[in-house]
């Protein structure tokens, strides 16, 4: 009777770990079921991916990142919905604001999937993963860094995808970023009158991004730190580059003021 009273006194959960102790000794250890496919047919994973889609339509994006997980588990490698699935994956997980599980799961498309459909976009959206955790030019540029490396790798191996050229006006913006950062670090040693240093940033800033919006400033700034030591053929090449490439630039004429023609006051007199 008491072994009795006392099994009717266990949760269903102790009754079965006893059961389970009286069976086999205790010897084998409880472990957790792994998740498998069920074997759903075509047709209850075509309703659970509709499913899917309208959850995701709506934004309700842990739901909808759930049901797609359950969709790879239900289909084969070679499926077309595991490319669809696995970024759809990725898109919930950025909007959730997981952006590097979310750049981990674009990779898998792009690199695992090189020829589906949505490679070239998923390694274009892995970039944008990266970019969005270096949101000022001031912080560490690593994550800037490694969402420029996915844009250039896309440019080179779909060049001629729609993903390609939205990529190169991503690569442009980014530029602006490194090239606005790199302008702060000179113009901090510009104010410390650290000019050789300045020079040094400056002068990058040209090499590296000679398009960039704030390259004209960064030039006008390196004649000023010529000027500063007293380097007057660095102050006419420097000078000479920008009226040629940057005609337009504020406050060109106040700093380098073309030379004046002798010519001019002889032919007046």
């Amino acid at each position: 009777m008491k072994g009795r009273s006392l099994l009717n006194r266990l949760p269903l959960v102790g009754l079965a770990m006893v059961l389970a102790l009286g069976c086999g000794g205790g010897s084998r250890p409880v472990t957790s079921a792994t998740p498998v496919a069920s074997g759903l047919s075509r047709a209850a994973v075509d309703s659970l991916w509709g499913r899917a889609l309208w959850l995701y339509g709506w934004g309700h994006w842990a739901k909808a990142q759930t049901l797609f997980e359950r969709i790879l588990l239900e289909v084969p490698a070679g499926d077309s919905l595991v490319a669809e699935a696995r970024f759809r994956v990725g898109e919930c997980q950025l909007a959730e604001g997981s952006q590097l599980q979310a750049a981990h799961e674009f990779r898998k498309v792009s690199d695992e999937m090189p020829n589906a459909r949505l490679a070239p976009e998923a390694l274009l959206r892995a970039g944008d993963a990266y970019r969005d955790l270096w949101r000022r030019p001031e912080l560490d540029p690593t994550y800037g860094q490694t969402a420029l490396a996915a844009y250039t790798e896309l440019v080179n191996r779909y060049p001629d995808s729609r993903a390609a050229a939205r990529a190169k006006v991503r690569i442009a913006d980014l530029e602006e970023d490194f090239a606005t950062k790199q302008f702060k670090a000179a113009q901090y040693y510009y104010r410390l009158k650290a000019y050789d240093s300045a020079i040094l940033y400056f002068k990058d800033i040209a090499a590296t991004y000679p398009r960039a919006a704030v390259t004209p400033r960064a030039l006008l700034r390196l004649v000023q730190a010529y000027h500063a030591l007293g380097y007057a053929e660095d102050v006419r090449e420097t000078c000479g580059y920008i009226r040629q490439f940057h005609p337009t630039t504020p406050g060109l004429e106040t700093h380098c003021p073309l030379p004046r023609d002798p010519t001019a006051a002889t032919s007046t007199r």
